[in-house]
């Protein structure tokens, strides 16, 4: 519904942390599931990916708070799908901007689009080396 919403909104903001917990039906909160839940599963950069598509289209801008945008293996492909804005937590500020300051666009896009083709949060993960791992 992006592209329609645009219509209406100056910008949009994606709260991954609740946008992951309702794709995958899992309650982050419950101790036996809260594992399981990771924001970089395949159908939620899907869902990502949409509303960047859609927003961009409209010339509004995306921005993505919560734990993916913290995260060292997220980064690169939130930039590579093109989010403008990364939300982050103060602590993670100095890491991850050392991080985005050694990315290459180009490098990006390609890594988020075999991130959307991957079939589970674990296969996308095996797809990035974060910085200090």
């Amino acid at each position: 519904m992006a592209a329609q919403f645009a219509k209406e909104a100056d910008f949009f903001s994606i709260g991954t942390n609740d946008l992951t917990q309702y794709t995958l039906a899992m309650d982050r909160g419950h101790p036996k599931l809260a594992p399981r839940v990771d924001g970089l599963s395949p159908g939620v950069l899907n869902l990502i990916a949409l509303t960047v598509r859609g927003a961009h289209a409209a010339g509004k801008s995306v921005g993505v708070c919560g734990g993916i945008a913290s995260d060292a293996h997220g980064v690169p492909i939130l930039i590579g799908l093109g989010v403008d804005e990364l939300s982050i937590s103060l602590p993670a500020i100095p890491a991850i901007k050392a991080q985005v300051r050694t990315l290459d666009s180009a490098e990006c896009r390609a890594l988020a689009e075999k991130a959307l083709a991957a079939e589970s949060a674990r296969d996308v993960r095996a797809l990035v080396n974060p910085p200090n791992e």
